[in-house]
């Protein structure tokens, strides 16, 4: 049975499309939520009449960032995610690239952070494939998680 956070976003998407309205989704690890993050989804949400942000499982960000990553595991990640005004839903997936949760959400707008400017995204293709745009909104300077994990870990003499 999926987690209380994963019920429902795709459900709620289908509703909003079948009324006309802009399903948007946002993705990312999410680890040590910050400003940037906030700025992020904020701006996304804008773009929309739904957000739904799909995160990547603890196993997923191990894959990709380390074995001392996530900071903040999957179900607290998500629980706070579900907690801002401006998320209406949260999928965690458990692969490398949301492509899988992609292809079922199926976002009219697909927004990544402004670190990824001037890129072309590996799910771009799959998300123009149905109709749908990959956008991304400016980053907000000095907000990065893995910084505040270097920075922590320098004052705490941990190398």
């Amino acid at each position: 049975m999926p987690a209380p956070w994963c019920t429902g976003p795709l459900e709620r998407a289908a509703r909003v499309r079948a009324q006309g309205g802009k399903v948007v989704g946002a993705g990312g690890c999410f680890d040590l939520l910050h400003a940037g993050h906030l700025s992020l989804l904020d701006q996304a949400r804008r773009l929309g009449d739904v957000l739904v942000v799909c995160i990547n499982s603890d196993a997923s960000v191990r894959r990709l960032k380390g074995e001392s990553r996530p900071v903040v595991g999957e179900r607290e990640r998500a629980m706070l995610l579900t907690a801002l005004n401006c998320v209406d839903g949260v999928i965690v997936f458990d692969e490398d690239t949301p492509a899988r949760v992609l292809a079922e959400l199926r976002p009219d707008i697909w927004v990544k952070g402004g670190d990824y400017a001037g890129q072309r995204l590996a799910e771009a293709d799959l998300v123009e494939s149905w109709g749908g745009e990959v956008v991304t909104v400016p980053f907000l300077d000095g907000h990065s998680t893995t910084g505040r994990i270097h920075h922590v870990a320098q004052r705490a003499g941990v190398r």
